[in-house]
């Protein structure tokens, strides 16, 4: 695996000045956004599946172990206030108390990936994300064959070519970062590119959900002030409406942005009920 290959280059790191050291670490993580961006077609490919999928009832299930299930737990957990997306299931080698403590050789066991799948009832309204540097990891090829098997769509991230993960996924993202400067620690390169990915993955999908308009956030959830704020900046800019007039229908609408613009602009808000979420089909003529 080309991940687990010992450079020559970096046999002598540990003699290195810290300073040439740190600079071939970040040559390595410019490397993993190279990788990503030759994969932006797969990752295109993947998003379009993912949101028809997604549309009515579906789930985002994101499968993962070690580096690879925390970085995929990560991705998923920002998608509810970001999005207002609470339809994500995790299935975590180890269970969720393995994103604060190694939990050793549960990603061994391509049984209890099986079963994870199994227990979030996976169905063909469901997106499978599987993600493994190696991918070969046991637990998590286990999840991705069982949610193919359940009917779901399976995405499948991996930092080796041709890897078994790859080959079960509908949607193969192969993330060729190569050798680690030191050696075998994919939290490096690997992890790196996975997390590029995963962000920009979701965020796609969320942008053909309708949860994106002109490259804001209309799904975003007021938890704060600092949040409240900016949504009313967002309802002003897209309904061309003041400030006060912005935060005067965000009140009205309960804090829902797309509800509130339609209201600035004079429009019934019920018309964001007619287009599925959709704010720029509720705001044609």
């Amino acid at each position: 695996m080309s991940t687990e290959t010992i450079s020559p280059r970096y046999a002598d790191l540990d003699l290195w000045p810290t300073r040439d050291a740190v600079a071939a670490m970040l040559e390595g993580q410019l490397a993993a956004a190279a990788a990503v961006q030759a994969a932006s077609d797969a990752i295109a490919a993947a998003a379009d599946a993912a949101a028809l999928r997604l549309r009515e009832n579906g789930r985002l299930i994101y499968a993962g172990a070690g580096t690879s299930g925390r970085l995929a737990v990560l991705d998923g957990v920002e998608l509810g206030p970001t999005y207002d997306w609470e339809r994500t299931v995790y299935a975590l080698a180890g269970g969720m108390g393995a994103l604060l403590e190694s939990v050793e050789g549960a990603e061994d066991d391509a049984a209890a990936g099986e079963a994870a799948i199994r227990e979030a009832g996976a169905t063909p309204a469901d997106v499978v994300i599987g993600v493994a540097a190696s991918g070969r990891t046991p637990f998590t090829l286990g999840a991705v064959r069982a949610a193919g098997a359940a009917g779901a769509l399976t995405i499948g991230l991996a930092s080796n070519a041709g890897s078994p993960l790859l080959a079960a996924s509908d949607h193969p993202i192969a993330l060729l970062t190569g050798p680690e400067v030191v050696a075998g620690s994919t939290r490096m390169k690997a992890g790196t590119a996975q997390k590029i990915a995963l962000n920009t993955l979701s965020t796609a999908i969320m942008l053909r959900l309708g949860r994106i308009h002109a490259g804001l956030m209309v799904d975003m959830r007021l938890s704060n002030a600092k949040l409240q704020a900016r949504a009313a900046t967002i309802v002003a800019r897209i309904s061309g409406s003041d400030l006060p007039t912005a935060q005067a229908a965000l009140a009205a609408s309960a804090g829902s942005i797309k509800r509130a613009v339609l209201i600035a602009l004079g429009i019934d808000e019920r018309a964001i009920e007619k287009t599925e979420g959709n704010l720029r089909e509720a705001l044609r003529p």
